[in-house]
């Protein structure tokens, strides 16, 4: 076990659970893993060889027996590479397509010797995958590296052939047991205090036994947020083991000598310790290359190049934070200077010293896109969120209830309370066996695991109410309104419902054969009966 350095005890974290259970959360005092938990070293990395790749686009299918949730791509040089991974599918289907970042984060003293690698990608748990590898015209053919079957990864040591290697790093991480899984805070805290933290002995981190003493700066002027890439579609219990691959591909493939991020930040709000040493105190990460020094890196588990982070996400992110950086008197929405370390990582020249503003993103000093489009527009949200991190939170409203579930997700994508739908009159509700649904001032979404998220409004969501709901024949709906010039119709499980513009009256079609609906009375709506529970009798 390695030495522990000098961390002055800070104060007992409280989390309030879904149950409303208030757990006292022990900070992270050592790198020991949790008793009979799942730990980072158990992670399973299997290497397998891309050969004969050439220039240009090569798509190429990877299958491995033992199941894989995340995907990476390491090679000797990937200046000029670009990968896209998807997953096989229990159906058989091919799921979308992820981005595989090449990581631009650590100078050279951090990692001498480390591979060059992209972000490991989260896709599910699968036994295959597809990945798209493109090249310069010019590149070389690719070589398979030397094999190791007793290691279930290439060592950073390892000698290399004089030909390019690249390879796919399957990593399947060691999962927890159901009953030991985290559940994600929902209660507002109290003005001050910062978020519950999951350690690093409690998600089930390794002693590194590369790093050494922990490299202390002398404060920390500035907070660097990331993410991590790959589909955000995981569940509570899934980020802990995310965060275990993550590390296990950091130190076992990389060679880097612990986690690159001071901290990782889930969709659910969950804060996991990163980087051995104390949040508490100025480690400094391998998360920025050029602005290492002086920073506290976090990233966001998912990708947000289209997706905006959830709000529990950024509310934890600022959070965290605004405790972080109030521990060094840092204003959250103010600016510093920071000096490059340079490095071909960054565009600023060793020895730059440009302004930044406190809280800033990777993109804004390194040559990638990390974080993405939608997580740099809500820049301003986290900074405010930091900068009120002493302020009480206000009331929790329909919208807050709404968060994390599927119909929030469909809801944002609409527009919010900007869509057709408007904002929500109810929290989200059980309906009928396992489909879920919420109403909005201008309608409704339903949503159940065979359907997915779709909303109804409008005259069709009348006529529907009137033949059942859910209930009719039609069942559930599995699109939005498809608006064509003198119809309007809408796609559900077992027909449709077609909306005529001109007599205002609508026709539902089931194995095609059309009938047309009387019109609805005036101001009357149908009962939505799951709203109601059945009377007990005897």
């Amino acid at each position: 076990m390695p030495r522990r350095f000098g961390r002055r005890p800070p104060p007992a974290l409280l989390l309030t659970a879904i149950a409303a259970t208030a757990v006292i959360m022990p900070w992270a005092l050592d790198d020991t893993p949790a008793q009979n938990g799942p730990s980072a070293a158990d992670t399973r990395l299997a290497e397998q060889p891309l050969d004969g790749l050439g220039g240009g686009e090569s798509i190429r299918e990877v299958s491995q027996a033992t199941p894989f949730s995340m995907v990476a791509i390491t090679g000797d040089n990937l200046a000029g590479t670009s990968a896209r991974i998807r997953a096989k599918r229990g159906d058989g289907s091919w799921g979308p397509w992820y981005s595989a970042e090449a990581l631009r984060t650590t100078e050279s003293d951090d990692a001498p010797g480390a591979s060059p690698g992209t972000d490991p990608v989260f896709v599910g748990n699968t036994t295959a995958v597809q990945i798209a590898v493109t090249r310069p015209k010019d590149a070389p053919v690719t070589t398979a590296p030397p094999k190791h079957e007793d290691l279930g990864y290439r060592p950073a040591s390892t000698e290399r052939s004089l030909g390019q290697n690249l390879s796919a790093i399957l990593i399947s991480p060691p999962q927890a047991p159901v009953d030991v899984q985290w559940t994600p805070p929902t209660a507002a805290m109290t003005p001050g205090q910062p978020p519950p933290i999951i350690s690093r002995a409690q998600w089930g981190a390794a002693p590194t036994g590369r790093c050494g003493n922990p490299v202390y700066d002398d404060g920390v002027r500035a907070g660097i947020v990331h993410h991590t890439a790959g589909s955000n579609d995981y569940a509570p219990e899934d980020s802990a083991a995310i965060v275990r691959a993550v590390w296990a591909y950091h130190t076992e493939t990389l060679g880097w000598c612990d986690i690159a991020y001071n901290a990782m930040v889930d969709k659910y709000g969950q804060v996991f310790e990163g980087r051995a040493g104390g949040l508490d105190r100025p480690v400094e990460g391998s998360h920025t290359g050029g602005f290492n020094r002086n920073t506290f890196g976090v990233a966001m588990l998912g990708e947000f190049s289209v997706d905006r982070p959830t709000d529990a996400q950024l509310g934890a992110v600022g959070r965290l934070l605004g405790w972080r950086l109030g521990l060094d008197h840092v204003d959250p929405r103010g600016t510093v200077v920071l000096t490059s370390a340079g490095g071909e990582f960054t565009h600023f020249g060793r020895g730059s010293m440009p302004t930044l503003p406190t809280i800033f993103t990777h993109r804004d000093v390194g040559n990638t896109e990390c974080p993405g489009a939608a997580a740099l527009a809500a820049m301003d949200t986290i900074r405010d969120l930091a900068a009120r991190f002493s302020q009480p939170a206000g009331p929790v409203t329909l919208e807050d209830r709404l968060r994390g579930g599927a119909i929030f997700a469909k809801w944002q994508k609409l527009g919010g309370p900007d869509s057709i739908l408007g904002a929500p009159t109810s929290p989200e509700a059980s309906a009928e066996g396992d489909i879920r649904y919420a109403t909005f001032e201008r309608g409704a979404m339903y949503w159940s695991p065979s359907s997915g998220a779709a909303p109804v409004t409008g005259a069709i969501y009348a006529a529907w109410g009137s033949l059942g709901y859910e209930r009719g024949r039609l069942g559930l709906p599995t699109s939005g309104e498809i608006h064509e010039p003198l119809w309007i119709k809408q796609n559900f499980q077992h027909g449709t419902l077609n909306f005529d513009r001109e007599t205002g009256l609508v026709t539902r079609v089931v194995d095609g054969v059309a009938q047309q609906l009387p019109p609805p009375l005036v101001d009357s709506q149908p009962v939505q009966l799951e709203r109601f529970t059945p009377i007990s009798v005897g």
